[in-house]
């Protein structure tokens, strides 16, 4: 039976108008890769498609314009979804840039793109003339394709590798108690890996456990969250991001509510029951695999989804912990169960200032909908001491506000927070000429408060109630007026327990 690209060829359309312009069935560009046969031109920037010996009819773009790493990308598995993608969207051009794009950008083009006259009639005789349908979420079937794509299997000609660097390989899987995902050091052994590959659900998540790893010091866990390609998408659309986004134009709330909502953020302390004992986490890493940014995954993360064998088309964040023995010995496993328990996601609240003592700030927790009273009880300026800080070459920020303050009805503790809505300043090099111009460093100040740093004590009960303390921000100067911000912690599921062996 023929195959849909040479019934295709039987109709003799003319595809430019589509950007699948007919050409030289071969290429002479350095990325083009080995045992390609050219299938169509786009006319612009060498771009061209191709099926590639040992693929069958999967269809290829080569866009020799691009970037290091992303000049081919598959874009059909096989020539039949490559016409129904064109009749998706009406121009080989946005199959072409998927790889870079989020959903919004790609319907953006699509939306500011109409149909020609011209492209009407050759979609109009590809659809009748083959009997086909246009592809349904043609954004979502690239994507898919290339982030379960294996690249290492494309060959190219020496041209290429004098532009592109041979990616480097796989190192051998061995995992170590006092190493991570990138390395180790010393001359400790690798840990045995015992396969376990326990899959549950926490909640609407499905997790997996593939194996555990016994070492000298201690034992190590895999935890592997799989998250849904779509979840991933959506989230991306809806803050516009993409593998260039710096964050520099996000705010503090910002920051927050989109680490809260990151479906790749993982929030875990796990815990495991060794034989009857409780064995706490001393350290961990955590790697993720991200399908809709193909080309930004690591080395790293590449390695454990195929060692473990992850389905590619999804997301995947890995987290390793590491447990130490409770004696010096090695014991045998009898029996083995690990504990999840979230830890609390920060949610931004309102802002606030302190015109005077005894002010009273009523506000609803974003939550529970109850109403809350805060109650300023204490409020005042004050400066650290210069001997704090050793660098003697730096000048630091000293200034700050204190408040205390009480809450009615108070919360649990670790439920709430009031911290100042600016970072602090930034120490300088000191002056040895006051002509000269001041420098800031570049090392961040964590010791009192600010937008990232801590900002609450608390101490022991009182007639009025338990007592609150926050600390703003630090700055050379004294500040009047400090606009405070409540952030609410929350632990969004109930801890669950696994039973492993």
């Amino acid at each position: 039976m023929a195959t849909t690209y040479k019934r295709y060829l039987k109709l003799n359309i003319d595809g430019s108008c589509v950007g699948l312009g007919r050409g030289e069935s071969e290429s002479n560009y350095f990325c083009t890769p080995k045992g390609s046969k050219v299938i169509g031109w786009a006319g612009v920037d060498g771009i061209h498609y191709c099926f590639v010996y040992g693929f069958g009819e999967m269809v290829f773009t080569v866009s020799p314009m691009n970037t290091p790493g992303n000049y081919v990308h598959p874009v059909a598995r096989d020539f039949m979804d490559f016409l129904r993608l064109l009749l998706a969207c009406g121009d080989a051009a946005a199959l072409e840039q998927v790889y870079c794009w989020n959903q919004a950008q790609f319907d953006a083009f699509l939306q500011d793109s109409p149909l020609t006259g011209e492209q009407k009639v050759v979609l109009d005789a590809i659809r009748e003339k083959l009997l086909l349908a246009p592809m349904e979420q043609p954004f979502s079937y690239i994507k898919e394709l290339q982030a379960e794509f294996d690249y290492s299997r494309l060959k190219y000609t020496e041209d290429y590798y004098e532009w592109v660097p041979v990616e480097p390989k796989i190192p051998e899987w061995k995992v170590y108690f006092n190493g991570n995902f990138w390395g180790h050091h010393g001359r400790e052994r690798a840990g045995k890996e015992i396969c376990l590959d326990r899959q549950f659900v926490w909640d609407d998540e499905v997790w997996h456990i593939p194996a555990i790893y016994t070492c000298s010091k201690g034992l190590v866990v895999d935890f592997c969250l799989q998250v849904p390609a779509e979840s991933i998408r959506s989230f991306v659309d809806k803050w516009n991001l993409s593998i260039e986004t710096d964050g520099t134009d996000i705010t503090d709330e910002q920051r927050m509510q989109i680490h809260a909502e990151n479906p790749l953020a993982i929030n875990i302390n796990p815990k495991v029951v060794l034989n009857g004992t409780v064995l706490s986490g001393s350290h961990g890493c955590g790697v993720s695999w991200n399908p809709c940014f193909p080309e930004g995954n690591g080395l790293e993360a590449k390695s454990v989804t195929q060692h473990y064998a992850l389905d590619p088309a999804y997301g995947w964040v890995i987290w390793r912990s590491a447990f130490p023995w409770p004696k010096k010995r090695k014991p045998q496993i009898k029996t083995l169960s690990v504990t999840l328990m979230q830890e609390p996601v920060a949610i931004s609240g309102p802002h606030f200032h302190v015109p005077a003592l005894g002010e009273r700030i009523e506000f609803t927790h974003p939550t529970t909908g109850a109403q809350h009273t805060l109650t300023v009880r204490e409020y005042e300026r004050k400066e650290m001491f210069r001997e704090h800080f050793g660098n003697q070459n730096q000048e630091f920020p000293t200034h700050y506000t204190v408040m205390s303050y009480t809450l009615a009805p108070d919360l649990p503790d670790g439920a709430f927070t009031v911290t100042d809505c600016i970072p602090s300043d930034q120490p300088r090099q000191k002056l040895t000429n006051p002509n000269e111009p001041q420098a800031s460093g570049s090392i961040c100040i964590g010791i009192i408060g600010g937008a990232d740093g801590p900002s609450a004590i608390i101490f022991g009960g009182s007639g009025q109630g338990k007592l609150h303390v926050a600390c703003s921000a630090l700055h050379f100067e004294p500040v009047d007026h400090v606009e405070w911000r409540m952030v609410f912690h929350e632990k969004r599921r109930e801890d669950v327990t696994v039973e492993l062996i």
